[in-house]
């Protein structure tokens, strides 16, 4: 079978794969001579691949699940090595989340900063804003306590201590991933004047801010109010969140699915989603079908070939920016969330799903012989810590029967430390 989709890697992953272009049938080599930006897909069953997954679906068949709805996408550089119910969409649970991250990665780039707009309805005279201040957001996903505590130091900085109006909200703006106006406002509220915060505030200034950042004081003496209609205001700050990646990143480490939501609708809702995970990855968009960003809810289904393909869009992606898909996913070894508890095989950039009856895992592994493999494994079935056990299982086989390369692949090889995201970073806010 030949299948094709786009990529711009394919002379490397030929030559990764051992195929000599010259191998290839005519209407393959008349695409390679073209220069088109195609790949092509070679099935080619591997005997080490196949066995071991044979292997898994016995394990499996052991537990009495059957193989109908566990499904398995194996593929190295254009070669599908093994695949059962590979081109069936399953529930995937969280592995809708890497289409949420295509689709965010289509629509923006990766260095793409969400901005927060802060004005006053009134003059600021002596520290003190006489009206209301006015927030408008524009879809942030990350605004957090430390992003709040930033924001008040910049207005202290400014030298604005109280405000005698209220806190307006308005636009798409959210905090601590509520994104309903009034809560929101009333964390940002409490952020900006540190004799209001809560325990959870505290904490959060403690572990991660520097040592030494002050404690902001702003005082707004109204309430949180709501503002669906534009009003005029001049402008104070323009606050810019983390780039795209980084948030990307933190979004997936811990599978948040209120951040992931957020994206969602941003982009353009679950449709816009799937169209463009679907269109980015080459796949039939019936391999995709979801209803929402997270993959909360069995209607979120995914085919293993798709979860693949979509990984591999993304690498594609991002080519050129001196990034790639470990610096978007959770890496086993090295981040935590997700994989704490996981034995895969050391920096393999993965995603993780689960429901009470859906395990998934899909991403890559480093491996000799093959170079980088990559992977999805999405099952049905209860006893979630046995399905994950057993994924696990399959993947350390396919490394211990195909070698562990003596460097990491460049190709995965992390730039962006999601231990350490800088949140709270003053230089972000720019006095207006």
């Amino acid at each position: 079978m030949l299948d094709v989709f786009s990529s711009g890697v394919l002379s490397a992953w030929l030559e990764m794969a051992g195929v000599d272009p010259i191998e290839l049938n005519a209407a393959t080599h008349q695409v390679w001579q073209g220069g088109l930006s195609k790949l092509i897909l070679l099935d080619q069953p591997d005997p080490i691949a196949s066995d071991l997954v044979q292997q898994y679906l016995n394990r499996l068949a052991a537990r009495g699940l059957s193989d109908q709805v566990q499904g398995v996408w194996i593929q190295a550089g254009p070669i599908s090595l093994a695949n059962n119910v590979g081109t069936t969409p399953l529930p995937a649970a969280s592995i809708t989340k890497v289409a949420t991250t295509l689709a965010a990665l289509e629509q923006w780039t990766p260095d793409y900063q969400f901005e927060t707009l802060i004005a006053t309805t009134g003059p600021v005279e002596n520290g003190v804003v006489r009206g209301d201040l006015i927030v408008v957001g524009s879809g942030d996903p990350f605004f957090v306590w430390e992003e709040g505590f930033a924001l008040g130091n910049t207005l202290n900085q400014m030298g604005i201590t109280q405000v005698m109006g209220n806190l307006v909200i308005s636009g798409d703006f959210s905090m601590n991933y509520e994104s309903n106006p009034i809560p929101a406002g009333e964390f940002l509220k409490q952020a900006l004047d540190s004799r209001l915060w809560p325990d959870e505030a505290i904490a959060q200034y403690e572990d991660r801010m520097p040592p030494g950042t002050p404690r902001p004081v702003v005082a707004i003496a109204g309430t949180v109010q709501p503002q669906y209609s534009a009003v005029q205001a001049t402008p104070l700050v323009r606050h810019k969140s983390l780039p795209l990646a980084e948030i990307l990143k933190q979004m997936n480490i811990y599978s948040n699915n209120l951040m992931s939501e957020m994206l969602a609708q941003s982009v353009g809702g679950p449709t816009v989603v799937r169209e463009k995970a679907a269109l980015a990855a080459g796949v039939p968009v019936e391999e995709i079908s979801i209803i929402n960003g997270s993959g909360l809810g069995h209607e979120n289904q995914i085919s293993p070939r798709a979860a693949v393909r979509m990984f591999i869009a993304l690498q594609q992606k991002l080519e050129g920016t001196n990034l790639n898909v470990a610096d978007l996913f959770p890496v086993s070894g090295r981040d935590l969330g997700t994989l704490e508890f996981r034995n895969i095989p050391l920096h393999s950039p993965v995603k993780t799903g689960s429901l009470f009856d859906v395990s998934a895992l899909a991403g890559a592994i480093p491996t000799k012989d093959r170079g980088v493999v990559w992977f999805a494994i999405i099952n049905r079935g209860t006893g979630l810590d046995d399905l994950r056990d057993h994924q696990d299982w399959l993947l350390q086989q396919l490394v211990s029967q195909w070698g562990t390369p003596p460097t990491l692949p460049t190709g995965i090889s992390p730039h962006i430390d999601g231990r350490k995201p800088y949140l709270g970073d003053m230089s972000r806010n720019e006095i207006l």
